[in-house]
């Protein structure tokens, strides 16, 4: 048995009634079930239907998420995300190359890197070579000027943990933002790249090794080993092709508002909603968020 997801962004509330009716009409589902008015509803259905991708499409040009996934085990015990344009709204080594004087620069090798048309390892070291001499300083300061958090985070990780879920932050970003990203969610833990200071600067280099792509895969095994959970226990979520390991291997795979390379690989996909998504799709009302 399959469940089918069909939402959109709440601050948006355009889910007509008929949209989901009619599907599941069409597939043959269930009853329909409202997770909140005009914005998410799911219906179950016997198997995965062969036009799934082409009314995907469909509804993504009408500003709608749809999802597919089974019924049994939607619920999870783990999040593994991703930090920057996934918890936040942005880059970190953008904003910081942004007050370095570098910031178009740095922003097209990010967007090239996320989209993985480059090695992240070596496009992260260039990137933070180009902040050699910034004064270290600067990150207090693009955390309290320039980073936002994706809406969503905070009822998806309260209500998460409020089911018994444990939140790790795993980020090819900067701890020195992590831990600051970590503590206002309510991550239990987090894990990212070290940025090298020295006398008040930034040096230009990285701690190695280098936490990318399978780092995060790593993060994923060790954890749920650590927890006596499997991978079908974990949703992930993330948009860079640094986040496609832990993707395709977690229970749940979310690409949100992802890289075009990232959606056509993953399982899941959220373009239009926001965090609050991830708790729709586990079948989560709004009445139940935390």
């Amino acid at each position: 048995m399959f469940v089918v997801t069909l939402l959109c962004a709440p601050t948006d509330p355009k889910l007509d009634a008929a949209l989901p009716v009619n599907l599941r009409n069409a597939w043959g589902g269930g009853d329909v079930i409202w997770l909140m008015p005009d914005v998410a509803a799911e219906f179950a259905v016997e198997k995965m239907p062969e036009n799934f991708d082409v009314v995907w499409q469909d509804c993504d040009a009408l500003g709608i998420d749809l999802a597919i996934q089974p019924m049994e085990g939607r619920r999870k015990m783990m999040l593994l995300a991703d930090m920057d344009s996934t918890m936040i709204q942005q880059e970190c080594i953008d904003e910081l190359a942004a007050e370095a004087g570098v910031g178009p620069r740095v922003a097209d090798i990010t967007a090239r890197a996320m989209n993985g048309e480059l090695d992240f390892e070596a496009a992260l070291k260039e990137r933070v070579g180009l902040l050699e001499g910034l004064d270290s300083g600067v990150i207090d300061t693009v955390l309290a000027t320039r980073i936002t958090h994706m809406p969503g985070g905070k009822e998806l990780l309260a209500t998460m943990k409020a089911n018994g879920a444990y939140a790790a932050l795993v980020s090819g970003g900067f701890t020195a933002f992590t831990a600051s990203v970590a503590k206002a969610l309510g991550f239990d833990e987090n894990r990212a790249n070290t940025l090298i200071e020295e006398g008040g600067k930034l040096t230009g280099k990285v701690g190695m090794p280098i936490l990318g792509r399978e780092a995060k895969v790593q993060a994923l095994e060790e954890i749920t080993a650590r927890l006596g959970l499997t991978d079908a226990d974990v949703l992930a979520v993330g948009d860079g092709a640094n986040d496609l390991g832990m993707l395709q291997r977690a229970g749940a795979g979310v690409a949100l508002h992802a890289k075009p390379t990232v959606q056509a690989q993953a399982k899941i996909r959220v373009n239009h909603g926001d965090l609050t998504a991830l708790l729709f799709i586990q079948g989560y009302a709004f009445s139940d968020f935390a």
